[in-house]
């Protein structure tokens, strides 16, 4: 079953750190052999920019998301 990993690439949570978490997704995806598994798309602003930054698996929103708890999310999901 295909997931979808949505990353906000607004300026503010482009600037609060998905820019490297993007990096670290693609980097993932690409380790784990992953790409059959996950659609990797990018939002310009999901309007919770106080709270960013933001990524969303599926349904699941998750907030003020640093490296090691990208890591985290991404071991538990995929």
């Amino acid at each position: 079953m295909v997931k979808t990993l949505t990353i906000c690439m607004g300026s503010s949570c482009f600037c609060r750190g998905n820019e490297e978490n993007l990096k670290v997704i693609e980097e993932y995806i690409a380790e784990k052999d992953l790409e059959a598994e996950i659609k990797l798309v990018g939002k310009r602003c999901e309007q919770m920019c106080d709270r960013g930054p933001v990524i969303h698996v599926d349904e699941t929103v998750y907030e003020r998301v640093d490296r090691g708890m990208l890591l985290d999310i991404l071991n538990r999901e995929f």
